[in-house]
């Protein structure tokens, strides 16, 4: 990208911020109060959005990670439990009870 295009779109928000400052200015409080409110709401989005994106990677590979460790324990490679019906029973269930 040539430098002096990046240059134009720089000054192009800065006039465009300045100008939506000049126009928040002249309206009134409650038109500027729902102003107000719809920029947080829009930063607080864009915000969210961005972080979302960034973490989307972590969580796939979380999310992969715990899927590959279910499918372990469910094929019994975990530890050696036995099944009664449908239920599993690992062996670190089998602990004896201490009375009071």
């Amino acid at each position: 990208m040539d430098i002096a295009i990046v240059e134009k779109v720089l000054a192009a928000g800065v006039v465009i911020g300045c100008l939506a400052l000049l126009v928040r200015q002249f309206i009134g409080a409650p038109r500027r109060y729902r102003l107000d409110s719809a920029a947080r709401r829009s930063a607080r989005f864009v915000r969210a959005t961005g972080w979302a994106l960034y973490r989307w990677p972590a969580a796939r590979r979380a999310a992969r990670l715990e899927a590959e460790a279910a499918i372990r324990r469910a094929r019994g490679d975990a530890d050696d439990g036995s099944w009664e019906g449908n239920v599993y029973r690992p062996k670190s269930f089998r602990k004896p009870r201490k009375l009071h």
